[in-house]
């Protein structure tokens, strides 16, 4: 098969035939132009080695139509004349299924015809494996809306819960203050003298009266911290003093739980800002846990020092050895409360700073106490952990910086 059908090209366009000639052999799809009766015009090199045509008689012209497409000519002229841009055929092309993509010119009326490769049938198993794939894919999707739709309910649950504790707590606040006053004051002798049986009756019913004032105020900060209201007043306040007024609040508490309380303050104890109630409400957390979890007989210690805090903003290793340097000043309070209790096992370490988990479910209280301590030393900057191993006892400890600022961690 000829590149053209021309007889002979006519000499002034001979030279920009052959150009065009090469430029269309360079294209790697075999390209045909025919007339309308099917006679080829042109064929580049693509198409003269690969398009598959059928036997011919001896003498006779190959057509396009009845010998490659095996459509009819006035079918095909027929969608293309009635608007269609490209009318797509199955061919041989190198032995192999190939996709014919017919376009007309209408003004020489000639045809156009690119071939390429068919698309890969996908066979029965890969295609059963990509449905599967797919529905898996939906069924992810579907579990994915599922689990988002519970979570969704279950955070409208607790939000529901932390409302109705603050409701309940803000309910309590008042009536319990009430009754706490008037315990003072029948102690106090003013409403007349008191027998030691009704003072013993009186000091009972305080000191129950005290601890639903304590689950209140847990109640109501715990409220406060799980909807973001919770403000801290940062002020200059003296940590002696703070802790202080708590052992003198706690002092008949341990002397009728027959534990000690040993209090042991650094001299050197400065004066920096801090949320004096917060901060008093966290060590009295710990210390009432303490008394919670140590023997009759045993002992609390509560030990307040100043500390070096080395916060580690970069990974890069110093240069010198630290020992050889001047020693750092103090910049943080080391807050410690230790007993003689029955201690903690190291999987429950991290565990127990969580919402209402207690590990003993038999001591008494919500699991509230260690989680709002936390959330309080965070927001104060500082850090919360416990040492403690079984039968040795527990030492919770915590840090606050003298200057409260926003450290960036490596």
């Amino acid at each position: 098969m000829s590149k053209s059908a021309s007889a002979e090209p006519q000499a002034p366009g001979a030279t920009l035939f052959g150009l065009m000639s090469s430029l269309l052999d360079a294209l790697d799809k075999p390209l045909l132009v025919t007339d309308r009766s099917g006679r080829v015009l042109f064929a580049n090199l693509h198409a003269q080695n690969s398009v598959q045509w059928d036997a011919v008689a001896d003498g006779a012209q190959p057509n396009l139509f009845r010998d490659v497409l095996h459509v009819d000519a006035k079918g095909l002229f027929g969608q293309l004349e009635g608007g269609e841009q490209e009318v797509d055929l199955q061919i041989q092309c190198g032995g192999a299924p190939a996709r014919a993509r017919i376009r007309w010119l209408p003004e020489p009326d000639w045809l156009v015809i690119f071939a390429e490769p068919a698309p890969n049938e996908v066979p029965a198993d890969q295609d059963q494996m990509r449905q599967t794939v797919h529905d898996l894919l939906q069924e992810r999707e579907i579990t994915y809306r599922n689990l988002l739709a519970a979570y969704l309910r279950l955070q409208e649950v607790n939000r529901q819960k932390t409302v109705f504790l603050g409701s309940a707590a803000h309910e309590l606040k008042t009536p319990l203050a009430v009754m706490k006053g008037y315990y003072d004051l029948l102690l106090s002798g003013s409403l007349g003298n008191l027998t030691e049986k009704q003072r013993d009756i009186l000091q009972e019913s305080k000191h129950s009266c005290d601890r639903l004032v304590r689950l209140v105020s847990t109640f109501l900060n715990y409220t406060a911290l799980e909807s973001g209201k919770l403000v801290l007043q940062f002020q200059d306040n003296d940590i002696r003093d703070c802790v202080n007024d708590m052992a003198v609040r706690w002092k008949e508490a341990f002397r009728r739980a027959n534990v000690h309380l040993d209090l042991i303050l650094d001299e050197k104890l400065p004066v920096f800002k801090f949320d004096y109630p917060k901060i008093q409400q966290c060590v009295t957390n710990l210390v009432d846990n303490a008394l919670k979890h140590t023997p009759a007989g045993g002992k609390v210690t509560l030990q307040i020092q100043t500390q070096f805090w080395e916060r580690r903003i970069s990974p890069i290793t110093p240069t010198k050895e630290r020992r050889a340097g001047k020693r750092p000043q103090p910049n943080s309070i080391l807050v410690s409360v230790t007993d003689t209790g029955v201690g903690i096992a190291a999987e429950f370490h991290q565990e127990i700073f969580e919402d209402f988990v207690r590990v003993d479910p038999s001591s008494s209280g919500m699991g509230l106490g260690l989680a709002i301590t936390k959330r309080l030393i965070q927001a104060h900057h500082g850090k919360i952990w416990v040492d403690s191993e079984p039968g040795r006892g527990s030492s919770f400890k915590f840090l606050l910086p003298m200057k409260v600022e926003v450290y960036s961690y490596a």
